[in-house]
């Protein structure tokens, strides 16, 4: 199967959490995987970046990442999966701080804070997915500040605070799916920045959501 090239916010930035993986390979019996998946997360995370950067003649990129679980689940087979996330902490933070000058190629600068993330990909005949996910973080907050002056090419600057996301596409002709998804928590996402000298586009965002899902079922069939 070619995976579906999936987007939680089109106009910002990709979530690229580190994610925890499970993978299941199909037999030619039809056999079916069963997949439980229980992750609590109690403790604070944070990410801070902080760069300055000075005469770089290519792209720069850099990113903050903090998140309180997540998973990504690929499988080849009939599937049932049971996923269940929990986060109780004070803070989800993401900050990011940087002062960048003369840069020859694009740059591209990211802050993603995310409670609870989940991302399911099944190729079978048939599939269930449960899935329950509860953010209850004081905080997820994703922060930026920026100085960017004197560059060649584009410019793209990204806040995004989650608290849950859910992820599943299938092109099984039967798919079972329920979705919970609790949120406890203020999200915050705020970029601050100051431009100056920009040789191409320039694409600034904030994004702060409380629950989001998306979930697609097509078909491979002539």
């Amino acid at each position: 199967m070619t995976r579906l090239a999936k987007t939680l916010i089109t106009a910002t930035a990709m979530l690229t959490l580190m994610t925890a993986s499970a993978f299941a390979d199909g037999s030619n019996d039809g056999g079916t995987s069963n997949i439980l998946n229980g992750q609590v997360n109690l403790n604070n995370q944070t990410a801070t970046l902080n760069l300055d950067s000075d005469s770089v003649q290519g792209n720069l990129s850099g990113a903050a990442v903090a998140g309180g679980n997540a998973i990504d689940i690929t499988t080849m087979n009939n599937t049932n999966v049971i996923n269940n996330q929990y986060t109780s902490t004070q803070n989800i933070d993401s900050d990011v701080y940087a002062n960048v000058t003369n840069v020859g190629g694009a740059t591209s600068l990211t802050s993603q804070a995310v409670c609870n993330s989940a991302s399911i990909s099944m190729d079978p005949t048939s599939t269930n997915v449960d899935s329950t996910q509860e953010c209850k973080a004081n905080d997820p907050s994703a922060t930026m500040h920026a100085n960017v002056s004197n560059t060649n090419n584009d410019v793209s600057l990204a806040s995004m605070a989650v608290s849950n996301t859910m992820e599943e596409d299938t092109n099984a002709p039967y798919g079972n799916v329920t979705n919970w998804q609790i949120n406890r928590a203020a999200v915050n996402a705020s970029t601050t920045t100051t431009l100056t000298n920009i040789g191409g586009n320039v694409s600034a965002s904030a994004t702060a959501i409380g629950n989001t899902g998306q979930i697609i079922h097509y078909s491979t069939a002539q």
